[in-house]
């Protein structure tokens, strides 16, 4: 099989193929998750909660996000690969660069992810403009969970929803290549991945976005906290955890995940 690239996943959003989106944090399940058929390998800063055991994402630093892609980018044969981009990491324009650079040069990451809407399009422009692809968030953004006072659905009434299309619609203009909508109302997710070019991934947004991502500890039951409607334990009905990666890629090929009840309304 041969390498997935952001054209392979353009090509499948134009042919109505799901994509299949996990995170991983090192060689191992990186392995497991292409013998299972996963497309694309996200480098989460979520590593800070199910890893480093932090009570949010904002603790991690650059150089650990580094230190985790290259985990994941020494064995990856196959899997798109994107890397967070960690809390404050991209305040500037020159900063991104300098972060962005190194996640893709020391980590060996394909893309970087950066949460945020209008105030990012610098950003967002200034990493294309130099090379650097970018997967843009919107919706529910942990790094912002103070401002946004807490875990919540974004994007309910109508003048949020009117900004989050305007947002993803101005990411695209600016450079985004890929788009990832969190804890988002599924007709809006909807809406959003029908008006975009670009592949938009969902999580806790419906089934009709062009993929789905979930973090790899949350679909395999281990995480101990209380999680969110639109996780679902994929060991649930498996034997092995090979058998639980390929029961979520061949749920979310065949629309059965996320069902209407584990999405938003």
């Amino acid at each position: 099989m041969s390498d997935i690239t952001i054209n392979t996943l353009n090509e499948m959003k134009r042919q109505g193929e799901k994509i299949a989106v996990l995170t991983s944090y090192d060689a191992s399940f990186t392995r497991l998750m292409e013998a299972a058929g996963v497309e694309v390998i996200l480098v989460g800063d979520s590593l800070g909660m199910v890893i480093q055991g932090q009570e949010s994402t904002l603790p991690v630093a650059v150089s650990e996000m580094v230190y985790h892609t290259k985990n994941v980018a020494r064995v990856r044969k196959q899997a798109f690969l994107i890397a967070d981009m960690p809390f404050m990491s991209y305040s500037s324009t020159a900063q991104a660069l300098e972060n962005a650079g190194r996640l893709m040069k020391e980590g060996g990451a394909h893309m970087v992810k950066l949460e945020g809407g209008a105030t990012q399009l610098d950003a967002v422009s200034g990493l294309t403009a130099n090379g650097i692809p970018v997967c843009a968030h919107l919706g529910l953004l942990p790094q912002s969970v103070h401002q946004l006072g807490g875990y919540r659905v974004q994007g309910k009434d109508d003048d949020s929803a009117r900004i989050m299309r305007e947002d993803a619609l101005s990411l695209q203009e600016a450079g985004a290549q890929m788009l990832v909508l969190e804890c988002v109302p599924r007709e809006l997710a909807a809406e959003i991945t029908r008006e975009l070019d670009i592949p938009v991934i969902g999580i806790g947004a419906g089934s009709d976005t062009d993929g789905q991502v979930l973090v790899l500890y949350d679909m395999l039951g281990v995480t101990m906290d209380r999680l969110p409607k639109f996780c679902r334990n994929f060991m649930l009905q498996a034997d092995t955890v090979l058998g639980a990666l390929e029961a979520f890629v061949q749920a979310i090929k065949d629309g059965s995940y996320p069902s209407v009840d584990e999405s938003y309304r």
